[in-house]
């Protein structure tokens, strides 16, 4: 699925889509709407309007209240990536914008409630060092804030899930706060449940609405890249609850 879904994802699928009613003819009809779908669709994609639409549905959890973060008993950051070869900060790699985001969150409730960290993230292609590890390089570097356990082995947020579940049960814990942003918690927090822990969702980075008037409409990469984003999250959604339905046959 993982290779799969770049070909069912904008601007690949958008591409082929021109491609296939360029080799199909435009003077056919089928060509014509096929070229049109895949101009149009990447279009449409890249405005604030669609990138918004898209996201919003995926936000579900609001910021946690202090009386929910209370009742945990760590708080678990979930990788969201890297950037290979960044020279500012002299880790080799360091994490990327939503990973940062995810960082700052978790030290700011960390500082709230004063609950212990746990970071989660792997090497996806077998990079030198673990997103873990250059998480909690930035939380103490940066942000002057201690980690307890580095997860440094899972590819994906099914086994982010299962190997922070294991590392947790083994000192007692039981109920986390998990922090990722708000269209990713949905998927993240099923498959912590999943595993036997209690969650108490705790989301950032929400969608801002669009602009108002013909800015809303018009196409930028930013609303693109965000758009894809929440595509791709839409199809981990479908394949988590197929593995859900395979699961009980």
């Amino acid at each position: 699925m993982s290779d799969l879904k770049f070909l069912l994802l904008p601007p690949t699928l958008n591409v082929l889509l021109v491609l296939l009613g360029l080799m199909l003819g435009l003077r056919s009809l089928l060509g014509a709407l096929l070229a049109m779908l895949g101009l149009v669709g990447l279009l449409a994609l890249a405005t604030p309007v669609a990138s918004h639409a898209l996201r919003q549905g995926l936000e579900p959890y609001p910021v946690p209240m202090p009386s929910q973060l209370e009742t945990a008993q760590a708080i678990v950051i979930l990788g969201g990536g890297r950037n290979y070869d960044a020279p500012e900060f002299d880790w080799g790699d360091a994490p990327a914008n939503a990973t940062w985001r995810r960082l700052a969150y978790g030290a700011h409730l960390h500082r709230s409630v004063e609950l212990p960290i746990l970071v989660s993230g792997g090497r996806v292609h077998d990079e030198h060092s673990a997103e873990a590890s250059l998480m909690a390089a930035a939380l103490r570097e940066v942000f002057d804030v201690p980690v307890r356990w580095l997860e440094g082995e899972s590819r994906n947020t099914a086994e982010n899930a299962r190997l922070s579940a294991e590392m947790l049960r083994t000192d007692g814990i039981t109920r986390v706060a998990l922090v990722s942003q708000a269209w990713h918690l949905p998927r993240a927090v099923a498959e912590f449940e999943a595993q036997g822990l209690s969650v108490v969702p705790a989301p950032t980075e929400f969608s801002s609405p669009p602009p108002k008037g013909v800015a809303a409409w018009i196409p930028r990469a930013y609303h693109l890249n965000q758009s894809t984003r929440a595509l791709n999250e839409w199809l981990g959604r479908g394949e988590q609850a197929l593995r859900r339905q395979l699961r009980r046959h």
